[in-house]
């Protein structure tokens, strides 16, 4: 790899990298206390995820039973009917069957006072804990929330053994970033969040999905301050390439967002990111990198089979999450929302 692309990025400055605001004084304090009872924690029940859903006109709970349990919930509101978001979550002791009775007796109580149609969770459980959901009243979801299938890098890895683990045709692409003279900056100021929205938009037409509205990212920018960051991929000539918007949390990283240019298909700009995002994230210390979103295996003609091959190629471990659960609260009116989102599934190719 040339020197020009193994240096470590210029970084931007952030204006709102400061300590990022929470829903109440003692929920930053708190929640880093819980990290570390649930290493499978990650930004999706964290304060910061709060704020930005405050930010951008959801209503947001959190119950707590000191630090023995934390759950983070968001009240949406959709024409097919409110109902009650657990992203990540609850973070408890899944063995202790008294505890998960009690907490999802909350859960289920705040959903009635806030009117709400059903519960859509999605625990932190790998798959092969489904059993410790039975007598919980949970039902399977129509729809996905988050990403339930992903691809996991142990950071704490040598960068000798991460290159190892890659697919051969990764490992390569990677190099060829490095001959070709790539280069990657990062930052979280407003004006790369922005360049940020306009490629996405632009992707999102060529792959035909539904990218978050700028009012989203920054909302994302302002609460996490500098846990969040863009990393821009450009040629040697400074033309924008890839796209990737990294979030920090604890000791887990995601590559939440992505966009790329027509470049992307001709140049390894991608792989030049990702390769710099590692090196960044384990000289800060972090221990897991979430790639986020995967195809299920088999499933060839999901949403998802194009990013699944790039994702793979880097290695790590492909973590299956239980599916999103729901808790019905008005059965009738989760009928309809059943038939609309069923209906949403096939046309999205989920």
């Amino acid at each position: 790899m040339s020197k020009k692309s193994a240096n470590k990025p210029q970084k931007t400055q952030n204006p709102n990298a400061k300590k990022s605001a929470s829903l109440n004084p003692t929920d930053d304090e708190l929640w880093r206390k819980i990290q570390t009872h649930f290493p499978e924690a990650n930004f999706l029940q964290s304060p910061e995820w709060g704020k930005v859903n405050i930010l951008i006109g959801h209503k947001v709970r959190i119950e707590h039973f000191a630090d023995v349990a934390w759950c983070l919930m968001i009240v949406k509101n959709a024409k097919r009917g409110r109902y009650l978001e657990v992203p990540g979550g609850p973070l408890l002791d899944w063995n202790d069957q008294a505890l998960v009775r009690r907490m999802f007796a909350v859960i289920e109580k705040v959903a009635r006072e806030e009117k709400c149609v059903f519960v859509r969770l999605r625990p932190q459980l790998r798959a092969v804990d489904s059993a410790k959901l039975a007598g919980l009243k949970l039902r399977k979801a129509p729809m996905h929330l988050h990403a339930e299938h992903t691809v996991i890098l142990d950071l704490t890895k040598d960068e000798n053994e991460l290159l190892a683990d890659m697919r051969r045709q990764t490992r390569y692409e990677v190099r060829r970033a490095g001959k070709l003279g790539m280069k990657v900056i990062c930052g979280g100021d407003k004006k790369l969040f922005e360049e940020f929205h306009a490629a996405q938009s632009e992707t999102a037409k060529r792959q035909h999905f539904v990218p978050p509205d700028l009012d989203t990212l920054l909302a994302e920018r302002q609460a996490f301050g500098e846990h969040i960051r863009i990393y821009l991929a450009t040629t040697a000539e400074d033309q924008s390439v890839a796209y990737g918007l990294i979030i920090t949390c604890g000791e887990e990283a995601e590559y939440f967002e992505a966009a790329s240019t027509e470049l992307n298909h001709k140049l390894p700009g991608a792989y030049a990111l990702q390769w710099q995002v590692i090196k960044d994230l384990k000289a800060d210390g972090i221990k897991r990198y979430n790639l986020w979103g995967i195809a299920p295996a088999g499933a060839k003609n999901h949403r998802y089979s194009g990013v699944t091959t790039f994702k793979t190629g880097f290695g790590g471990e492909v973590v299956e999450f239980i599916p999103a659960q729901d808790l019905v609260i008005k059965r009738f009116r989760y009928l309809f929302n059943l038939i609309i989102e069923s209906i949403r599934k096939k046309k999205r190719h989920l």
